[in-house]
């Protein structure tokens, strides 16, 4: 692997270290105070300058991300709430809003968007005839049962910090799904690399739906920031749009009283079927690039929320459009994945200098 301009080999590198941590390594902490107490974290930290939270008991979802003492991954006022602080009725379906910040918050894994009561047939309970779900849905508020985490060398001699545990969303009479999810990074990389696994593990067909709620926050975005997209067309917007005028290219500072500014967005992917939209900072000098698959992601938002106090902007893939569960129950075109099966999602999220 190659740090500071020079490669190293294990060998090599155990030459001149006891302990690979010197170069980079993964920590298991525990988050001690506020509403934030009892929740177990993971420490990644790369010998590239690239350093982010893996919180294990918020379904592994991502926190606070920075690269080379530059926060990309968005904080909010929420902190990052214990989970057993969270209900999932409040706020007429908008809980999620309580416990929102950091890089990546994952939607699913039956519900994504907005509140939807649905039909819930399938498991033949009468006294549950339908099945509410608020937004986002519930899995990013469930722990993770951690596998294990750690470092391993690959063949080609790189060192890869890695990360490993499975969310499960179940109910007696509903839905048993579970998530395996892997995180891995190279200690002589800029690169968060995200293999999900979803899999059915009860004996109903069951709805899924996935989303990525992928948040950069101050000081990569900042007034002059740019996004840059495989643009082939915008699908939908919302009306704040038209009513504020505000770009969704070129960023602007803080505004007073933002109304959020939603987009879907068809985009033009590579001969391998990827999409890489990125964020540019020139004045810092440096990009956040997410990069995923369109055959599994075959929808795409982007989130402008750019308010004074709570200023992020979201990269959004996700399996559905953006009219949500009704409409693609109505349209046919919801997923229901039948006892067994499972889909297979790999994400990466890059950090690097321009």
């Amino acid at each position: 692997m190659r740090l500071n301009g020079r490669d190293y080999d294990r060998t090599g590198l155990a030459r001149l270290a006891g302990d690979t941590g010197a170069a980079g390594g993964v920590r298991a902490v525990v988050l001690d105070d506020g509403a934030e107490r009892g929740i177990r974290a993971l420490e990644f930290r790369t010998g590239a300058g690239l350093s982010f939270d893996v919180l294990v008991d918020r379904a592994m979802d991502l926190g606070t991300a920075e690269f080379r003492g530059n926060g990309f991954g968005w904080r909010s006022a929420t902190g990052f709430r214990h989970p057993g602080l969270h209900e999932y009725r409040d706020d007429d379906g908008l809980s999620m809003m309580r416990s929102f910040s950091g890089l990546l918050l994952t939607a699913g894994l039956d519900h994504t968007l907005f509140s939807a009561e649905v039909d819930a047939s399938q498991y033949r309970y009468p006294p549950r005839e339908t099945v509410w779900n608020g937004l986002h849905g519930r899995v990013g508020n469930i722990p993770a049962r951690l596998h294990g985490y750690g470092e391993r060398w690959s063949d080609d001699g790189e060192c890869v910090l890695w990360a490993e545990g499975e969310v499960r969303q179940a109910a007696i009479f509903g839905e048993h799904l579970r998530l395996t999810r892997r995180i891995e990074a190279d200690v002589g990389g800029t690169e968060i690399r995200l293999i999900d696994t979803v899999r059915n593990a009860g004996f109903d067909p069951t709805p899924h739906m996935y989303l990525y709620h992928v948040n950069i926050g101050w000081p990569f975005l900042d007034e002059g920031a740019r996004c840059e997209f495989p643009f082939e067309r915008t699908t939908w917007q919302s009306d704040s749009v038209a009513e504020q005028g505000v770009s969704n290219i070129e960023m602007p500072a803080p505004q007073k009283g933002f109304i959020e500014q939603v987009y879907e967005h068809e985009l033009k992917p590579d001969a391998a079927g990827k999409v890489r939209p990125r964020l540019v900072n020139e004045r810092l000098g440096v990009f956040f690039e997410l990069e995923f698959d369109t055959a599994q992601f075959p929808a795409f938002f982007q989130w402008l929320h750019l308010r004074e106090g709570a200023y992020a902007i979201g990269f959004e893939p996700s399996t559905h459009h953006v009219q949500g569960e009704a409409a693609a129950r109505e349209n046919g075109s919801m997923t229901f994945l039948e006892p067994g099966e499972e889909r297979r999602y790999e994400t990466a999220f890059r950090v690097g200098e321009l």
